[in-house]
This record gives structure tokens, C-alpha cells and sequence, in this order.
């Protein structure tokens, strides 16, 4: 087991956010987490990256405690990709991408020959080389989001985690992100996703994990897992399936 989740809570003075979440991750996995805004998806993420410290339980990367890593050797096991990035520099999004090295680098050392050929690689093979010269700053919010996920690739972790990661992208490149995730998970990296989308979940993972009203509430296959009941229960609202004789699955008001 790559990750490992046990008996974790997190609270804030006037409201618990997280109540005894267990749950592990194996490689090869791409995991969608679902939710209602405030369920403590974000707030998960944040344990597992060690941002925040859980009130009790325990989390374990590759066997060792997280609570006892460095930030760098975290960083050499679990990449992130936020929702949204905002640079203090006008970086471009060459500089913004090879930051993925500094765990396997260092600060102090210059990017090696093999740096820059991984690099130029994760460009080409995520569809942004005509982004590389560009100012990060002064893309769209779609363009952003590619990069930063270009930037946890060139990580080379086995451990992704990804906050809402098709957020601002146009359709055909949610679709070629998604596809993307699938086949990451088939080569043995481990993938952790928050989605507000259903059927996002039903396309890309293969196994959903859902919080709600702060407990984890369900963990499985999402063909087994995300239905109408579900959704209803989760979003409080009334909500249709639609299921095709091709095993498709997709959801109305």
C-alpha cells in the first residue's frame, strides 16, 4: 500500500471537518473523491500533504510516517496540483514546470541535461510546448491548469493529488485530461482527484472514495458507488440516472 489513512479527524474551534477517515491507496489507482462544497475534500488533501496536522490517526507514505518526513521527502513521494496558483514572480511556464525538479534536485543545483530533456518531454507530450516562453501569469485559467499538472508529472512521484483538475479547461481537453489520469494509473502512479462531476468519476477512476457531513460514507467501484441515491443524498438535490445499454451511466436534474 502506497498511502495509508487511519482514524484521522481535524477539526476548526467551531466545527469538525474531518471524523475518523480511513481509508488506503494502492499504486495504480486513479481514486475520484466526492463531495458537497465543505465536505472536507480540499481539507484532506491539505492532511495528506502534511499542510496541517490531523487531531488523531495516523498517515503513512510508502511505509513511513507522515508526521516524520521532511517537506522534501514528502515532496519526493506526493506531487499536487492545486485548484488555483498564483506566483509571487512573472515566471514563464518553463521556469513554473522545471520547479517540479527541485525535489529531485535541490535548490542549489542547476537543472541537469536530463532535467531539461524530462521537461521538454512533459511539454510535448501534455500538448503546451507553444506555452513554454509564455509569462504563467498571463494565461488563461485553462492554460494554468495544464502547466501545473505538467509541473507534478515532471515530479516523477508515485503519488499524484489533484484538486478539481479539469477546473477551467474546455471540454476536449477535460476529456484528453482525463484520459490522461486513466493511463497514468495504468503505467503504476497513484492518483487522488477531487471532482464535483459524477460522470468525470465514472470515465476516469476506478474507485470512488465520498465524504459527507464530515465522515467518509462510501468506498468502492464507481459503477457500484455513484448513483442517484448518492448524489441526492450528498448534494441535497433530486437527481436522475440515465443508464445505456453500453454500461455508460450519466446523470440529469
Amino acid at each position: 500500500m502506497i498511502l495509508s489513512v487511519e482514524n484521522i479527524s481535524y477539526s476548526l474551534p467551531q466545527r469538525t471537518l474531518l471524523s475518523d477517515i480511513s481509508f488506503g491507496l494502492q499504486a495504480g489507482e486513479c481514486v475520484a473523491l466526492l463531495g458537497a462544497n465543505g465536505a472536507g475534500k480540499s481539507t484532506l488533501l491539505r492532511l495528506l500533504l502534511r499542510l496541517i496536522t490531523p487531531a488523531s490517526g495516523h498517515i503513512q507514505v510508502a511505509g513511513s510516517a507522515l508526521a516524520t518526513m521532511k517537506r522534501r521527502e514528502i515532496a519526493r513521494h506526493i506531487a499536487y496540483v492545486p485548484q488555483q496558483h498564483q506566483p509571487h514572480f512573472p515566471f514563464t511556464a518553463w521556469q513554473v514546470v522545471m520547479q517540479g525538479r527541485l525535489p529531485v534536485n535541490g535548490l542549489a543545483r542547476r537543472p541537469s541535461a536530463q532535467d531539461i530533456s524530462r521537461v521538454e518531454q512533459a511539454f510535448e507530450d501534455n500538448d503546451i510546448a507553444h506555452l513554454a516562453s509564455r509569462i504563467y501569469t498571463q494565461l488563461s485559467g485553462g492554460e494554468r491548469q495544464r502547466v501545473l499538472i505538467t509541473r507534478a508529472l515532471v515530479q516523477d512521484t508515485p503519488v499524484i493529488l489533484l484538486d478539481e483538475p479539469v477546473n477551467g479547461l474546455d471540454y476536449g481537453h477535460q476529456l484528453h485530461l482525463l484520459t490522461q489520469l486513466k493511463n497514468l494509473a495504468s503505467q503504476g502512479y497513484t492518483l487522488l482527484m477531487i471532482t464535483h462531476q459524477p460522470e468525470h468519476a465514472l470515465m476516469a477512476a476506478s474507485r470512488v472514495l465520498v465524504l459527507h457531513e464530515s465522515r467518509l460514507i462510501a468506498d468502492g467501484m464507481p459503477s457500484d458507488v455513484v448513483d442517484s441515491a448518492l448524489l441526492s443524498r450528498i448534494y441535497q438535490a433530486k437527481v436522475q440516472q440515465i443508464d445505456l445499454n453500453n454500461g455508460s451511466r450519466f446523470f440529469i436534474p
